[in-house]
């Protein structure tokens, strides 16, 4: 595929199913039934912009096991190496409280998510591989998965092979000190860090501001620092400078997603050898894309989708 070096683009972590709700889960009403998870949105959206994309983790040998295998198959997203378990596959509920305010509640304690071993990363990993993609999401639900993401960023340090981190702290999963005691050791030497500036300056505790974070990480060997910023656009900080992107304007329908979306665009315009400019452009480009239609991927464009936005508003491609 245009731009990338051999070896698939292979994303590692959990998912699960995501049951929407259009109002309060209490009162009760329709569900729509996504496939979802932030290593899961990435690797689709990947595949979308035509990329060798393969998702890796473990799945409950359920029905919603088998409905997250068959999202992907229909995406062309490689799910090969996937083990199935007999512990259940999680689920996330969102309800939307209101057209700017929504709730995520989990149900994924003890799932077959949280059972990703080192085992399954040396397994998932035995192959030719172009770039790995990891985040802060996957470590925090257990023990041993964290010990397998760590493990992954180790075999990618040992092996060479390009990686990214997208933190995505999830204060519901561990404590902002459990987060910055890890995240350090998985972070090192990835060629990209991604992050929103509170997330950044947990990966880089002493960095008080956001500057100060992304100059203390690229200090550790960090090939980029990118700090999403959403309204605002993102940034990237690299040892050659800063350089600032802004946001496409468009309508806001459902944020949840958007970040992953930016950072597979990122990614995409990465693997495409496009500079730094062209990077940021393609992240907020796809997290446009992302938040102007339900569902963290379902929205998100094709490579030869990728100029509509450059349409006026309310303009008909024909």
């Amino acid at each position: 595929m245009r731009g990338q070096r051999g070896g698939a683009a292979v994303t590692l972590g959990e998912a699960l199913v995501s049951l929407r709700s259009g109002g309060p889960l209490a009162i009760g009403g329709q569900l729509t039934m996504h496939a979802a998870g932030a290593e899961l949105n990435v690797a689709v959206a990947l595949a979308r912009l035509g990329h060798e994309s393969s998702w890796g983790g473990v799945l409950g040998d359920d029905e919603l096991g088998e409905f997250i295998l068959r999202s992907l198959a229909a995406e062309r997203v490689d799910a090969s190496r996937v083990r199935r378990d007999s512990r259940p596959t999680g689920i996330m509920f969102l309800e939307a409280r209101t057209p700017e305010v929504s709730r995520v509640f989990y149900n994924r304690r003890g799932s077959a998510g949280a059972r990703l071993s080192p085992h399954d990363v040396d397994r998932i990993l035995d192959r030719d591989l172009g770039w790995l993609h990891l985040t802060g999401i996957t470590p925090a639900l257990s023990d041993v998965a964290r010990a397998a993401v760590l493990h992954a960023a180790e075999l990618c340090r040992r092996r060479a092979v390009p990686f990214s981190v997208d933190i995505n702290f999830r204060s519901k999963l561990w404590s902002p000190e459990e987060a910055a005691e890890v995240l350090p050791w998985l972070i090192e030497g990835a060629e990209v860090v991604i992050g929103s500036p509170a997330e950044l300056a947990l990966a880089a505790p002493e960095g008080a501001t956001l500057e100060a974070a992304a100059e203390e990480l690229l200090g550790t060997g960090v090939g980029e620092v990118v700090a999403k910023l959403g309204a605002d656009g993102a940034q990237a900080f690299t040892p050659h400078g800063l350089l600032h992107a802004p946001a496409f304007p468009v309508r806001a329908v459902d944020t949840v997603g958007a970040g992953d979306a930016f950072t597979a665009g990122y990614l995409s315009a990465r693997l495409d050898g496009d500079d730094v400019a062209g990077r940021l452009r393609r992240g907020c480009l796809l997290g446009a894309f992302a938040v102007g239609h339900l569902g963290d991927w379902e929205g998100l464009p094709r490579r030869d989708e990728l100029a509509l936005l450059d349409l006026g508003d309310g303009e008909t491609h024909r």
